[in-house]
């Protein structure tokens, strides 16, 4: 209808392109606009004006000979000022884009090594964006942003990565754990030399009551009993002694006790044993 009455209709967001007899004759703005056919005016096509994205997959190689998969994320418009460069300069936009992309990403990427193409991405998003800035601004198109979305290694590479990863996250553990036991031996055997300290200070304690209580009971007994003498009172304490000691290991239910051959007469054997290897002076 619009072409039978010589009008046409221009969307918001768009330029049209308006020829005479196969000429380009003006760009024609959102809105209607009147086309007289019969006299050679035609529309030669329409551009968008609104911000398109174009994502480029390229393969490539890094210095350290990794292949990667780099995908850029290009954000371009046409320029309604330059809408005749727009339409009639280029035949492909996105072809056009993707080769200026493939180019700069294959002369910068193999001058990094692999963990730099991740470290140094937006360098090489700006790289790719300033040659397509300084490239497609003749054609009619400005370049929004560009940006790295994704760098994908070859899928062995990244196992690779990843056992690397977790070598290094159980060597760190390792020694961590190993720093952990050494502080745990460490504080065990301060704890037993404290340990044993103190119980050498309480054997000594016990020794020397032992000895204290022993003088004080035979000087106690001599006292008392007129015309003993201090053997009479150590035989005395030790058969009490030796009593006190069956008399322990009777009343216990689970004992590990060993028995040797022995009499009450022992005692005084053993009395003898004692004052004769420790307490008399050899001749």
């Amino acid at each position: 209808m619009g072409q039978a009455l010589c009008c046409i209709q221009v969307d918001q967001s768009n330029v049209a392109i308006k020829e005479k007899f196969g000429k380009f004759s003006e760009v024609l703005e959102p809105g209607c606009h009147c086309m007289p056919w019969v006299l050679g005016s035609e529309v030669a096509g329409h551009i968008s004006l609104r911000v398109q994205q174009l994502d480029v997959r390229c393969e490539t190689k890094t210095k350290d000979n990794v292949f990667v998969t780099v995908v850029a994320s290009v954000q371009y418009r046409a320029i309604g000022e330059k809408a005749v460069d727009a339409f009639y300069k280029l035949s492909d936009t996105s072809e056009q884009i993707q080769s200026y992309v493939f180019d700069v990403i294959r002369a910068s990427v193999p001058k990094l090594n692999l963990d730099d193409v991740f470290e140094q991405k937006n360098g090489v998003a700006k790289a790719v964006e300033e040659e397509l800035e300084k490239s497609m601004s003749g054609y009619g198109y400005e370049i929004v942003q560009t940006l790295i979305v994704d760098i994908e290694p070859d899928t062995q590479v990244k196992r690779a990565m990843n056992e690397i990863n977790a070598a290094s996250r159980m060597r760190v553990a390792a020694n961590e754990k190993a720093e952990a036991e050494k502080i745990l031996q460490i504080k065990r055997a301060e704890g037993e030399a404290e340990s044993k300290y103190l119980a050498g200070l309480g054997v000594a304690r016990q020794r020397q009551a032992i000895v204290d209580g022993l003088r004080d009971s035979v000087l106690a007994f001599s006292s008392s009993v007129p015309g003993t003498t201090a053997k009479d009172v150590m035989d005395l304490v030790l058969v009490t002694q030796y009593f006190d000691t069956m008399k322990d290991v009777g009343a216990a239910t689970k004992s590990s006790a060993v028995f040797i051959p022995h009499g009450p007469g022992a005692v005084h054997d053993v009395a003898t044993q004692i004052r004769g290897g420790l307490l008399q002076r050899p001749q």
